[in-house]
């Protein structure tokens, strides 16, 4: 019972800072159950310990993204049992290591062999990095604005000295070792966990209030942020693409009465969600009604540019198939489809930038070269939407000048190093768009809110972000949610978000937290061939 206990005490305790506001500092010591579980059953001589480790990653894979299950059933159940999978070989690679290493090495061993498995998962070709570490203080900000240094993996580090130290405090006592030491090492022991646990939210507490100070400071953008609320599920069965947009742009007039013919007013952006419209063929706008009702609206308002979110389509006329990912729609004709971010304005100038961070299956198909002839076969279940190559910035055109922005579309927001990609190419500011509601009212639409936190707080950018069904909202430099709206409401936000040009240490540098960790991890990892190889 001890075990099981344990198992579920680590799935608790690391779910919690992902499901509740403000108890971040409980995944500083929620891995300390699991270790300890790994420990008691190793001398209580138990096999399979496998099952333990793995029940105890399922669990709180579950407790945290059940979520998933409203929009796919299936995609649900293998996010949790997959990505659980993962993090127990990881474990298991860590109890391998315990065979050739001895001391503290196996679970430097495993800290890094975590981390570095964090690293990877960014770049894979299938990815749910939802659950990194350092996630967990996506809703306690207060205490991580130096990962504007380090970025979210360096979360996961402090999470990881931080339980392994409590551990090593704990094993000293269970075999008497520490009532060995003498006082100045004891005193040495105490000094460094303390530093180890406060160290970082006093750098984070100077940090926030330098920024807090210089927030109001320089040039600002208004932005006008519309909640359409509009059930997906019924999306084009309650109402008419039409409708859609008359509700759209009514409540828009609204907040714009001022603005009506008013040359003199300073750039707005007016921003809509996530696949707010379908049917727009790349360089062929006009063809989209949608489009030519949103540049006719903004023909009596000078100055402002409208962001709004659309499933856009490449037709490719070609006698063989032009990429594995192309649908064949005619004889020499084919499609390609995109999830993309267009911005236009009173003048028809338009620009676009297409998803390239794509959820796995439903709307991108791993590895197509093996799976979409698979897809085929089975009627085309699989999305197969096409991002863009790199990373590029959507202009509000203010007379001569433009304001470079961002455009985060949905899933892309919780990739740390890819989302600084947009500073890189000169985005002052930050928008997000998203279509939330596919979880309905879960936990799911909350987190994603708050990793929008952990990507300004590194990039020390703010963010406009526009959520179909909520929660919209302003996200300042510093990570503090402003105006958020209800959920499953139409709502409208007026705002002001401030123009940086500054460059973070992270966005800079890029992610040396997990670099290092990968690099140490290899290490450790050819030492432990080594080993295997010689001992035999």
């Amino acid at each position: 019972m001890l075990i099981w206990g344990l198992v579920v005490l680590f799935a608790a305790m690391m779910s919690v800072p992902f499901l509740v506001p403000h108890t971040g500092f409980l995944a500083l010591f929620g891995i300390v159950p699991l270790l300890c579980m790994e420990r008691i059953a190793d001398l209580q001589g138990r096999k399979r310990i496998w099952v333990y480790h793995y029940s105890a990653f399922v669990l709180w894979n579950t407790f945290t993204t059940f979520w998933v299950c409203n929009a796919t059933v299936g995609g649900g159940l293998f996010a949790i049992f997959a990505n659980s999978l993962q993090m127990s070989l990881v474990f298991g690679l860590f109890r391998l290591s315990k065979k050739r290493f001895s001391g503290s090495l196996p679970y430097i061993f495993l800290m890094t062999a975590w981390i570095a498995w964090e690293r990877f998962y960014f770049d894979a070709e299938i990815s749910w990095p939802w659950l990194v570490l350092g996630n967990s203080f996506a809703r306690t900000t207060w205490a991580i604005q130096w990962y504007e240094f380090t970025g979210t993996l360096g979360g996961s580090l402090w999470i990881w000295a931080c339980n392994l130290s409590i551990f090593g405090l704990l094993v000293s006592l269970s075999d008497g070792s520490l009532f060995s030491w003498n006082g100045k090492a004891k005193s040495a022991a105490a000094l460094g966990l303390c530093m180890l646990f406060l160290a970082p939210p006093a750098v984070s507490f100077v940090t926030e209030r330098q920024y807090r100070g210089s927030m109001e400071e320089g040039e600002q953008l208004e932005v006008l942020i519309v909640q359409p609320n509009i059930d997906p599920y019924n999306k084009f069965q309650a109402m008419t693409q039409a409708q859609q947009n008359g509700i759209l742009l009514s409540m828009a007039e609204k907040s714009m009465k001022g603005r009506k013919n008013d040359s003199t007013a300073a750039p707005l952006l007016l921003i809509a969600p996530e696949t707010f419209t379908g049917g727009v063929i790349c360089g062929e706008y006009q063809r989209s009604q949608t489009w030519k009702g949103f540049v006719n609206f903004l023909e009596s308002y000078p100055h402002v540019s409208m962001l709004f979110g659309a499933s856009t389509y490449d037709y490719i006329y070609s006698p063989d198939a032009p990429s594995y990912t192309a649908r064949k729609v005619a004889d020499g004709m084919w499609v390609e489809s995109h999830n993309s971010a267009l911005m236009v304005d009173g003048s028809a100038d338009t620009q676009i930038f297409h998803k390239s961070k794509l959820v796995v299956a439903v709307e991108h198909t791993p590895y197509p070269r093996i799976f979409c002839p698979i897809d085929d076969m089975l009627g085309g279940v699989m999305g197969r939407c096409v991002g863009q190559d790199g990373i590029s910035l959507l202009n509000v055109k203010d007379g001569d000048r433009s304001i470079p922005l961002g455009c985060a579309v949905c899933y892309e927001s919780v990739y740390g190093e890819y989302y600084t990609g947009y500073i890189l190419e000169g985005a002052r500011a930050m928008t997000i768009i998203t279509n939330d509601a596919w979880w309905k009212d879960t936990p799911g639409y909350r987190q994603h809110l708050s990793y929008a936190s952990l990507r300004a707080i590194e990039t020390r950018r703010a963010i406009a972000r526009c959520a179909n069904t909520g929660v919209s909202a302003i996200i300042t430099p510093t990570g503090e949610i402003q105006q958020p709206t209800p959920w499953w409401e139409p709502a409208v936000i007026e705002g002001k978000i401030p123009l940086r040009d500054d460059i973070t240490f992270f966005v800079s540098h890029g992610d040396i937290t997990g670099r290092i960790c990968t690099f140490v991890f290899l290490l450790m990892l050819l030492a432990l061939a080594v080993q295997s190889v010689t001992k035999k």
